[in-house]
């Protein structure tokens, strides 16, 4: 999926059979903040939520979080991202990024444990703080990629 250059507000997606953790960021302040978790048990409600999240902020590109295994290769949870990330594109008409999420929730684990949150807690948020690292990763490559 191609990732088209330019300015706008992007949603990046941390994809969980569970949960999905949303984070939404601007291309011209290269900054991402944790917006949502999604824990809908079905693609209509997934879907009709994210929807509205597209409307919300109005965005105009996606991302992705592709979990590759720790040699770089694709494994099941890959191709589930892979399939969510063509539907998005499909349903929305928006250009979709897979970016590498390669220990993302693990960050978000640690982040949110340095802040002293119960597992309890951090269960809640640490979809939507992936999904932060994963777009802020996004924004700082595409930053390194222009400044070149």
């Amino acid at each position: 999926m191609p990732d088209h250059a330019g300015t706008g507000t992007l949603l990046a997606f941390d994809f969980g059979v569970e949960r999905i953790g949303v984070a939404v960021g601007e291309t011209m302040l290269g900054q991402a903040r944790a917006l949502a978790v999604i824990a809908a048990p079905d693609n209509d409600t997934r879907f009709a939520r994210i929807g509205k999240l597209i409307e919300e902020w109005q965005a105009q590109r996606l991302v992705v979080g592709l979990p590759l295994a720790v040699d770089g290769s694709e494994h099941e949870m890959s191709a589930r991202c892979r399939r969510f990330a063509h539907q998005l594109e499909g349903r929305f008409g928006l250009p979709v990024a897979l970016v590498d999420e390669r220990y993302s929730s693990t960050e978000a684990e640690a982040r949110l444990a340095e802040r002293g949150l119960s597992w309890q807690a951090r269960k809640s948020e640490v979809d939507a703080l992936a999904a932060q690292i994963i777009l802020q990763d996004y924004l700082d490559a595409r930053l390194t990629t222009h400044a070149a």
